[in-house]
C-alpha cells in the first residue's frame, strides 16, 4: 500500500512559492550552496560510514521560510558505505528581544538502500506476498528555541513521525561562545529510547548519546581567502565511544 509523504509534497510546493515570490522581491529571497568535507560523518553521536565524508548542500530561503537538500557521500570503497540525501522544510521566527523559534520537517533518504525515491510506504507496509515493504523516506519533525544574544542557549527536540515503528525522539541543548578568535559550542543530546525500534539511536531507554564541544576558526590561505576550519570532540556515553572530527567548509 502506497502512502503519501505530505512533508515532502509540502516542501516542493513551498519551493515553488518561494521562487515565485523571490522573483518579485529579490532582497528577501536568497540561495545558499556549499560543500563540507569531514574526516567522519557523525550524527547525534553515531558514526555513519566509518570514512571521510563529502557533504554538499543547496537551500532556498524567503522571509523565514527555508527549503533545502543536503547529502553525505563517503570517500570509501567499502561495501558497507552508504550515501544519504535529506530534504527539509523549515521556518524560523525572530522575536524583538533577539530570540528565535524554529520548526523543521526533514525527510531522510538513503539511495544506496535500493528503494525507489518515490516509494513513500510506512514501516508497516507489506508487499503482495505479505513481506515487509517499508518506503524510502523516514520523516522527522522538530522544534527549537534560541535565547537572545545575551544568552543564546538553544533547546531543540525531534521526533520521527513516518517510517519508524518506535517514533524515536531526540533532545539537545547547546550554548555557543567565543574565545579569542575561535567560535566554540558545547552541546549535550539525549535519545528518548524505544523498545520497538532501538536501532536508530542504539538504546531502548532515555540515554545521553551526544555530548561534547566544537570549535570553528578561519584558516587564512591567502590575502583574500580564508578557509573555515572546524574540530569537534564528541562522546557517546551510551555506546562508550568518542570521536574527534575535523572538517573544512567551501
Amino acid at each position: 500500500m502506497k502512502r503519501t509523504n505530505y512533508p515532502l509534497i509540502l516542501a516542493v510546493a513551498a519551493l515553488t512559492a518561494a521562487m515565485t515570490a523571490g522573483a518579485a522581491s529579490s532582497e528577501e529571497f536568497s540561495i545558499d550552496l556549499g560543500v563540507d568535507l569531514y574526516s567522519r560523518y557523525i550524527w547525534r553521536g553515531i558514526d555513519f560510514g566509518d570514512a571521510p565524508s563529502i557533504q554538499p548542500a543547496l537551500s532556498f530561503s524567503y522571509s523565514g521560510l527555508e527549503i533545502g537538500v543536503w547529502g553525505a557521500y563517503p570517500i570509501s570503497n567499502q561495501e558497507s558505505a552508504f550515501d544519504e540525501i535529506d530534504f527539509w522544510l523549515g521556518y524560523s521566527y525572530g522575536f524583538s528581544n533577539g530570540s528565535s523559534l524554529g520548526a523543521v520537517a526533514t525527510s531522510y533518504y538513503i539511495p544506496s538502500a535500493g528503494i525507489g525515491l518515490f516509494d513513500f510506504n510506512d514501516y508497516d507496509a507489506v508487499d503482495g506476498n505479505g513481506d515487509p515493504d517499508p518506503g524510502a523516506h523516514t520523516v522527522e519533525i522538530g522544534l527549537s528555541y534560541t535565547g537572545p544574544e545575551s544568552f543564546p542557549l538553544t533547546f531543540s527536540g525531534y521526533v520521527f513521525v513516518h517510517n519508524d515503528a518506535g517514533n524515536n525522539t531526540y533532545f539537545e541543548i547547546s550554548y555557543p561562545f567565543t574565545a579569542g578568535n575561535t567560535d566554540l559550542s558545547v552541546f549535550c543530546g539525549a535519545a528518548g529510547g524505544s523498545s520497538k525500534n532501538p536501532d536508530i539511536y542504539g538504546t531502548e531507554d532515555f540515554s545521553v548519546i551526544n555530548a561534547g564541544v566544537s570549535a570553528e576558526r578561519g584558516l587564512r590561505m591567502t590575502d583574500s581567502f580564508t578557509l573555515p576550519l572546524s574540530v569537534a570532540f564528541t562522546v557517546n556515553p551510551e555506546a562508550e565511544i568518542a570521536y574527534l572530527v575535523v572538517g573544512v567548509k567551501f
